[in-house]
């Protein structure tokens, strides 16, 4: 009942900002020249109606990829993405071959796509977020995947999809046709922590910050005591890049312990609710200008990266890499990428996870009513739209037992390099409990045998590695990565299941289609809080939050909050 009432919020949910005009000769051209559908398509290329039938004629799927490194460091060093493991299997099991029209750094990716999207050089399978998702589709770009699915999915995509009575499916649907498939996971993932250097604490004499009083004080030694001791002025407090409110390694955790809800990431701006019941855009919250001037105090004191605006998100791990920084904000998953780096470069690194530091005490995180990143989509040209639903159906697959001794990082299989992918809506919760379940009955196995054991099974594996010292197949920082994010009580989504059980929460109340005025301004909003925000950290005055708020206000600010009081109005009148 959760996932139904969870991807019910999704149809109108985080359908983000800015749907673009169509361009007249986009739209012309895919009107022009539909694809013939999957059962047309079984006439020349007479693959079974099976979810992992075999081609009997070679089908080449073109891609595009924005690609971060391989999150094991295990992966054979200089493998490309065209080398990614999964393609010969894909190859052998299917016969379909991926192709690439072209792969960039993920920081490059959007700029790359939305110049794809402009000519409508679109490859034939993509992975979009909700905003490109709108764009395509209203120029008409979206091949029906009705047939498809019908006809493909396996049992597994099946009951994921089904997992929410089919509400999320529906939510893409337009005039009877799904135009995507969807992935949606717990909201909770996108919990905030805080990472900090136990080992750092422990050396200095410190204790665990709780409050944003002792976190600047632990902040503080962390750039003044040498708190890693090797006798150089060589480390700063908190980890901080450009984009204040982005994927990771934001700041979004430090604003949420002023009682501050500027955002939930990537820019999207945060709605909370007043004492009257009616909805507030979190970024004009007077808690936000006192957030700022503690971070102006905490950049003038070199608490803060003195060239953090001009740092990526790249460029703050490698600071964390390198053990230049002892404490980030950050969501469950950092063991896994880029905490075990460190532990790896530095055997004494200790990283451990609280709840983050507030005003008075623990604070609290914001956390969205729903979660759902991407989409997977077929071109309207593509000739074999449901190779895209049998390339899903491959990826469960493989997560299969059968699959164990071959799907490893070591020979070659990026696991983030492959699209599309779907998950268990519920996976990481999943590896959580079978996982700890295993040990707490002291299996040497684990006995679970679905299409989930893969993903189980390599973290009760890296579980026990890592608690026995057995770095015979991977190195300390892989196991303690894979043990800290996904299955240890006091880790990452241990501290996270605390959090969601002790309701230390705040929700973003907004869950509906971008209104009219933030597709129309959105974007110009979005600048003037970045450009404005940056300006206060590094030493303007205060009083140019002020100046930001009045701007907002009547550069849209004011009828966008109007168009979203009148939408949770009417959700509220259901």
């Amino acid at each position: 009942m959760r996932w139904i009432k969870l991807a019910k919020m999704m149809l109108i949910s985080t359908m983000t900002l800015s749907v673009m005009a169509a361009c007249s000769n986009q739209v012309k051209e895919s009107e022009g020249t539909p694809a013939k559908s999957s059962t047309e398509d079984a006439k020349t290329n007479t693959a079974p109606p099976e979810p992992l039938g075999k081609y009997p004629e070679t089908v080449t799927v073109t891609q595009v990829l924005g690609y971060n490194p391989p999150e094991d460091p295990r992966t054979p060093q200089g493998i490309t993405p065209e080398q990614n493991a999964y393609f010969k299997d894909l190859k052998d099991m299917l016969n379909i071959e991926v192709q690439y029209k072209w792969t960039v750094p993920s920081s490059q990716f959007e700029q790359k796509f939305s110049l794809a999207m402009a000519s409508a050089d679109l490859p034939d399978i993509m992975e979009l977020d909700q905003k490109n998702f709108e764009k395509l589709k209203k120029q008409g770009m979206l091949a029906d995947l009705t047939q498809a699915y019908n006809d493909y999915a396996s049992p597994a995509l099946k009951k994921y999809m089904e997992s929410d009575g089919g509400f999320a499916m529906k939510t893409f649907t337009s005039e009877g046709k799904l135009l995507a498939i969807p992935g949606f996971e717990d909201p909770f993932l996108s919990t905030q922590l805080l990472w900090i250097r136990k080992d750092w604490l422990d050396n200095l004499n410190l204790q665990p910050p709780q409050t944003m009083d002792e976190l600047e004080q632990v902040a503080r030694a962390f750039v003044q005591q040498d708190p890693d001791q090797n006798g150089k002025n060589d480390t700063y407090g908190i980890a901080m890049q450009k984009n204040l409110f982005f994927w990771g390694f934001d700041l979004r955790g430090f604003f949420n312990g002023f009682g501050a809800y500027p955002s939930i990431g990537d820019n999207q701006s945060a709605w909370i609710k007043d004492d009257s019941g009616k909805l507030v855009p979190g970024l004009i919250q007077p808690e936000v200008k006192t957030a700022l001037g503690k971070l102006q105090s905490w950049y003038k004191e070199g608490i803060l990266d003195k060239e953090f605006a001009l740092k990526d998100e790249n460029k703050s791990v490698e600071d964390i890499t390198a053990g230049k920084v002892g404490i980030s904000y950050g969501e469950w998953w950092y063991p896994n990428w880029p905490l075990n780096l460190n532990v790896d470069k530095d055997p004494k690194a200790e990283w451990i996870a609280l709840q983050i530091p507030g005003l008075d005490g623990p604070g609290k995180s914001m956390v969205p009513k729903i979660r759902s990143n991407k989409l997977v989509v077929v071109n309207k040209k593509m000739k074999n739209p449901e190779a895209a639903i049998k390339m899903i159906n491959f990826y469960i697959e493989v997560g299969n037992k059968k699959y164990m001794d071959q799907n490893k990082a070591e020979k070659g299989y990026v696991y983030n390099w492959f699209v599309p992918r779907i998950y268990n809506p519920a996976q990481i919760d999943t590896i959580y409990t079978e996982v700890n379940k295993a040990l707490d009955a002291n299996q040497s196995e684990i006995t679970l045998d679905d299409e989930n054991y893969k993903n189980v099974a390599d973290v009760f594996k890296a579980t026990k590695d890592y608690l026995a010292g057995n770095t015979a197949d991977a190195s300390k920082g892989v196991n303690w990565g894979q043990y800290f994010s996904r299955a240890a009580k006091d880790g990452g989504w241990g501290t996270t299941r605390q959090i969601k059980e002790s309701q230390a929460y705040v929700n973003n109340e907004f869950y509906g289609l971008p209104t009219a005025t933030q597709v129309e301004k959105g974007s110009q909003l979005d600048k003037l809080m970045q450009e404005t925000f940056t300006k206060i950290v590094m030493g303007a005055s205060l009083d140019e939050f002020d100046k930001f708020v009045q701007s907002w206000k009547s550069l849209g600010g004011d009828q966008i909050t109007q168009e979203v009081n009148d939408w949770y109005g009417q959700q509220s009148a259901k």
